[in-house]
């Protein structure tokens, strides 16, 4: 098959796997976000450091033809106690340093974030970045060990968020606001606190994550209005044999120097 899309119904792979462990698919995942930032006007992003490339606490979902010659979205999730601070931390700390305090506290059973979440113009319309990317993030956590979820979402995505379970974190920022990536735009912190159960899931949702734990490579026509988009799931996370939680969450809670946000990426979900 070639990276062409078939507009009546699209197939693509979900796929999952550690950023360091497939460089070659995360450089595809850096100009497809880089893109979709500068047609948003985000200019200076792209300049960016993309530290999460060599962050061995750093994992990555993403959509991809089958003949993985082409990335059309994805989304990653950082756990707390890599190489670097988690975005949002990277982003807020300078704003409000309580958030390095929170993220400490939830690091102790294992915490992370889910960001840089984006789907290219080819594809929108089908769920990619709205839905089917969120719901895989959420099945591959117990993989990973964590136990809870930090996100930064852009307005449009609150709401969508707390339906697939995610909550406004109200402890920092006003009430959970911030001004991000620029003071006319703001950005919401959300946490998603029940990883395991999904109790604070729709019941949609909440099925549909359980089905992908249960099958995790799954070929499976998904609906969202209408539009239908064949996805073959494959978030069997590989080499999870030379991935430490313990040894991760040991380095969470070594002192870290902060971060200037001039010198970070743009990551909302």
């Amino acid at each position: 098959m070639d990276s062409s899309l078939n507009r009546e119904k699209p197939v693509v792979r979900l796929r999952a796997f550690r950023a360091i462990d497939d460089p070659e698919t995360c450089a595809l995942f850096v100009e497809g976000h880089m893109h979709v930032l500068t047609n948003f006007g985000i200019q200076k992003i792209t300049s960016a450091k993309n530290e999460w490339l060599h962050n061995p606490a750093a994992f990555v979902l993403i959509v991809e033809s089958l003949d993985r010659k082409k990335v059309y979205g994805g989304v990653r999730i950082h756990v707390a106690g890599g190489s670097e601070p988690l975005p949002i931390e990277q982003a807020t700390g300078h704003m409000d340093p309580h958030i390095y305090e929170l993220v400490r506290k939830y690091a102790l059973q294992g915490t992370g974030e889910g960001c840089g979440l984006w789907n290219s113009r080819e594809i929108a319309g089908y769920g990619i970045g709205s839905i089917f990317l969120t719901r895989a993030g959420l099945a591959v956590a117990p993989q990973i060990g964590i136990k809870s979820l930090f996100a930064l979402c852009a307005p449009y995505t609150v709401k969508l968020s707390e339906t697939i379970g995610y909550r406004i974190e109200k402890r920092v920022g006003n009430d959970g606001t911030f001004y991000y990536p620029k003071l006319d735009l703001i950005a919401t912190t959300m946490i998603y606190e029940d990883l395991e159960n999904l109790s604070t899931a729709s019941e949609e949702d909440r099925n549909a994550v359980m089905e992908l734990r249960a099958n995790p490579n799954v070929v499976r026509t998904e609906v969202l209005r209408k539009k239908e988009i064949e996805i073959h799931y494959d978030i069997n996370i590989p080499k999870l044999d030379q991935w430490s939680l313990a040894d991760t969450i040991a380095n969470s809670q070594k002192p870290r120097a902060s971060t200037r946000p001039e010198d970070t990426n743009l990551n909302l979900l």
